[in-house]
């Protein structure tokens, strides 16, 4: 009975436990800070999604290459060739004193180029100078004799009229005045013939200094000082017949060989595309300018004459080039480069039903719309704007990436 009255002494009544309590207890704070910890969490994670780079991967856009075939009817290769070349050789036979040449010399027409032992010539003019000054002298003296006769023959005439001397010798005066008169034609012409061989000794005196034929480049070298020139070959190959070599750069054009079997696609005029394998980048206009009419039997080809359009120091003789012949001028701007660049095809994607592509600008991507056209390839569209050449791009840009996402770029699987 102690232990059950003790009990009911312990015990709270309902009115004792409401009155105690205050209210909901504490119940409601835990909840509600459950909730903030969830919120806080939710935004913290929010946050760090948000500030996450996504790693994508990236592809450059690039220029279409122009297609310089695609307007061309025919293609052929040939050699670069110089109308206008000449070997420099002396007219007369001689031993070189001076070579005023060497190989990439510019020279104008005249201009020195060698010059040859005179010492023989010079002195042949000179003995052909003193000829003929004694030719001339002899023409003056019968000159004075002639006119002194004519007087003489006058007087001699006069006296026979008057009968103080025989008629003879008025006749013999008279044929004195036509013999001096015929000496002097002789000699007249005999000084006119010292004067031919003054100007044959003058001009092999000039043959001595040789000189540039035309304007051009000099391309060899092939005499020194000392060695024996002459325009014939003799000596058993020690007497050299040239001197140098020279060309006129202005007129170099192309000789390429063309099968037979196409030569009817090329026509005089036809515009046409040279490609030196030199400078294999380097396209020059050119236009055909003449079809050799002859036909090489052994290799079945005809030879065409292509003129090159824009001269340049680094086209030079015997360089080989490639041609290709253009159907018309509206062919060769239809074979240009189209405009605006080449990016894949995965590039692009569809944002709110717009073609978009995403550039790589700093560590963000950029949207861009864009028009994208087919290249005749699966895996390559061609962007006629809103891309440039260089740009970097998305590819495959995931469903998430939008306009100033932060992105880094993945690093490609090994």
């Amino acid at each position: 009975m102690a232990n059950a009255d003790l009990l009911k002494e312990l015990r709270i009544e309902k009115d004792q436990r409401e009155t105690q309590g205050g209210g909901l207890g504490r119940w409601p704070w835990i909840v509600g800070g459950v909730v903030v910890v969830v919120v806080l969490a939710g935004l913290a994670g929010w946050w760090l999604m948000g500030s996450r780079a996504v790693e994508v991967q990236t592809a450059q856009a690039q220029s279409p290459a122009s297609n310089a075939a695609a307007g061309a009817v025919l293609q052929a290769t040939g050699y670069v060739t110089a109308r206008r070349q000449a070997t420099v050789s002396a007219q007369i036979t001689g031993t070189l004193t001076h070579v005023l040449i060497e190989e990439g010399d510019h020279v104008k027409q005249g201009q020195i180029v060698a010059r040859l032992d005179d010492s023989q010539y010079r002195a042949a003019l000179e003995a052909a100078r003193k000829q003929a000054a004694a030719s001339h002298a002899l023409v003056d003296q019968f000159q004075a004799q002639l006119a002194q006769n004519q007087r003489d023959a006058l007087r001699m005439e006069s006296l026979a009229e008057k009968g103080l001397v025989a008629k003879q010798t008025a006749e013999q005066a008279r044929t004195l005045v036509d013999s001096t008169r015929a000496q002097l034609l002789s000699q007249q012409r005999s000084a006119a013939s010292s004067d031919a061989q003054v100007v044959e000794a003058q001009v092999n005196f000039d043959y001595c200094v040789i000189r540039s034929p035309f304007d051009g480049v000099i391309t060899t070298k092939d005499a020194q000082v000392g060695e024996i020139v002459s325009p014939f070959s003799a000596g058993g190959g020690f007497t050299r017949t040239g001197i140098g070599t020279v060309v006129d750069m202005d007129s170099l054009e192309v000789d390429v060989d063309v099968n037979e079997a196409y030569i009817g696609r090329v026509k005089p005029n036809m515009p046409a595309e040279a490609v030196l394998d030199a400078y294999p980048d380097w396209k020059i206009p050119a236009h055909v300018i003449a079809i050799v009419p002859a036909a090489d039997r052994g290799k079945a080809t005809v030879k065409v004459r292509v003129a090159l359009e824009h001269k340049d120091s680094r086209i030079v003789p015997d360089m080989g080039v490639r041609v290709s012949f253009l159907e018309s001028k509206e062919a060769q701007q239809a074979a240009q480069a189209p405009k605006g660049v080449l990016i894949p095809a995965n590039a692009i994607a569809q944002r709110e039903g717009h073609a978009v592509v995403f550039l790589v600008t700093g560590d963000k991507a950029q949207q861009r719309a864009v028009t994208p056209e087919s290249t005749g390839k699966d895996d390559m569209r061609l962007v006629p704007a809103g891309v440039e050449a260089g740009d970097t791009v998305v590819v495959s840009p995931p469903e998430s990436l939008k306009d100033g996402t932060r992105i880094a770029t993945a690093k490609p699987k090994e």
